[in-house]
């Protein structure tokens, strides 16, 4: 079984999270990526943030909010993807920048536009009242 180690950026606002869309993806996963050889959790965090969206990661305001697996979307069955994920206070203005082509603020009702490990924390943040079923309307 091959794993792919990713650390991931929760960040909710007014009960939707945001998620990123890459260039030529299909579906939304939530901002971060994969460690570098010698980088802690937050060390990874806090440049694949500012990679992908341009802000600062406030890294001593860090906390782990659970660790999640699935089925790596995009790859061969049996490669799973092991998602560390963190909320953290950040500075600047979210844009998009490098490989990401969209950044959107996703409700519950949008599971089915993200990756199954995403889904999978959708769920858990739906399930403890941190996800909106839907934006209001």
């Amino acid at each position: 079984m091959d794993f792919i180690d990713k650390i991931a950026w929760i960040q909710v606002r007014e009960g939707a999270i945001l998620s990123t869309r890459s260039v030529g993806r299909d579906v939304y996963y939530l901002p971060g990526g994969k460690r570098e050889a010698g980088e802690t959790d937050v060390d990874t965090l806090v440049r694949e943030i500012r990679e992908e969206l341009s802000v600062a990661i406030i890294a001593a305001s860090a906390v782990h909010v659970g660790t999640f697996q699935a089925q790596a979307h995009g790859h061969p069955d049996g490669t799973i993807v092991r998602m560390t994920c963190y909320t953290a206070g950040f500075e600047g203005v979210l844009r998009a920048d490098h490989e990401i082509e969209e950044i959107a603020w996703l409700t519950y009702a949008d599971r089915g536009r993200v990756s199954p490990v995403d889904q999978m924390i959708f769920d858990e943040w739906y399930r403890t009242g941190r996800l909106r079923p839907a934006v209001p309307g």
